[in-house]
């Protein structure tokens, strides 16, 4: 979903959805808005802006930013869908997946970053790393040196 194209996706639905119900379809509305809102993308935008000047970067706020980006929207797009024919019994189950699956994408990619080439990856490799960003394969690769420091005092 590009977040700055849900506009679209309002204006399709709002004109071109026959058969849903109106209630649900103010319900995707929302659920799109929300995604996009400081509650989604753009707080956790907030967040990576202010960390790439901060060298206090942990595991619960790179937790933060990846949920409030990368699985906010695959969240958003994929309870948006179900919101529209399923219960809410079974949107609770399909966004808990979407936020894991957005969450476990992201190491993912961090760790394709480090371990594959560019052509491999179809973009720079390592560019996170240059850039001095902090991604979870440095984040846990800080943790381990510091564990063998520890153990060879």
């Amino acid at each position: 979903m590009d977040p700055f194209k849900i506009h679209e996706s309002i204006e399709h639905m709002t004109i071109a959805t026959k058969r849903v119900p109106f209630e649900r379809i103010v319900r995707v509305i929302g659920e799109l808005a929300e995604c996009a809102s400081a509650q989604g993308l753009i707080g956790g935008q907030v967040v990576d802006i202010y960390s790439e000047v901060t060298s206090d970067v942990g595991l619960d706020q790179l937790e933060f930013i990846h949920i409030h980006k990368t699985a906010s929207l695959l969240e958003g797009s994929v309870v948006s869908g179900a919101t529209l024919w399923v219960n809410d019994h079974e949107i609770v189950k399909l966004r808990k997946f979407a936020r894991f699956i957005g969450l476990l994408f992201q190491v993912v990619d961090d760790i394709h970053y480090v371990e594959k080439s560019s052509q491999e990856l179809g973009k720079t490799a390592g560019r996170d790393m240059l850039a001095d960003k902090t991604t979870y394969p440095n984040l846990i690769g800080d943790f381990a040196e510091k564990l063998s420091r520890e153990a060879q005092e």
